[in-house]
């Protein structure tokens, strides 16, 4: 498509324009839930037409899918980085867990789309795996090999040592922020991350 502003010739940007979709979807999902939510919501709430939608998403489950993978790659690149994980354990790890629940904890917009995966989990197990294969998995995999490069942790299990750090930061969110439960089992993040990597970490001392 071609514009004319102020004497030039200006082409919108397709990437931009994903992105403007993606921002209209997140809204819509979170407002309406996944079963709540159609492609014509979209296209309103993203300002775009309903065939400027369709011209870039399949389906619902499609524009989800992308979504998700968009918010993954995101959170994953805040908290890894785009380089390698170097460094010295008792560091890196202590690290990632402060990154990790800093970026869950501090992102509103992220506990409200748990709660509507949550929810609608039970109806639709292909998104909550969509979710675990594009969020969970890429996690898994990064931490597994950073555990396995240092021999010296005397980690037997580098992938099952991962979920461990991975799942106790992931329930400490949910149970602290999604389910909104500080008041119930208040602590503060600092304490948690501290005893973890105590745990990983000293084991091997």
């Amino acid at each position: 498509m071609v514009r004319i502003k102020a004497g030039e010739v200006v082409r919108d940007n397709p990437v931009d324009k994903v992105e403007q979709i993606l921002q209209g979807a997140m809204q819509e999902f979170l407002q309406h839930g996944y079963a709540g939510t159609s492609m014509d919501r979209v296209a309103v709430a993203a300002s775009v037409s309903k065939a400027t939608v369709y011209s870039h998403f399949q389906d619902k489950e499609g524009l989800f899918k992308v979504l998700i993978e968009h918010l993954a790659s995101k959170k994953f690149n805040f908290i890894f980085g785009t380089e390698p994980i170097e460094g010295e354990p008792k560091i890196i790890l202590r690290q990632l867990a402060t990154k990790a629940l800093k970026q869950m904890t501090n992102d509103q917009e992220h506990c409200a789309f748990m709660r509507v995966l949550i929810g609608e989990s039970g109806r639709f197990p292909e998104l909550a795996q969509i979710c675990v294969r594009a969020m969970n998995k890429p996690v898994l995999e990064a931490l597994s090999g950073y555990l396995a490069a240092h021999p010296e942790l005397k980690i037997k299990d580098p992938e099952a040592t991962a979920r461990i750090l991975l799942g106790t930061l992931v329930h400490f969110h949910i149970a602290q922020n999604v389910m909104h439960g500080k008041d119930i089992i208040p602590m503060e993040s600092d304490r948690l991350i501290d005893a973890l990597t105590n745990l990983i970490v000293n084991c091997a001392e």
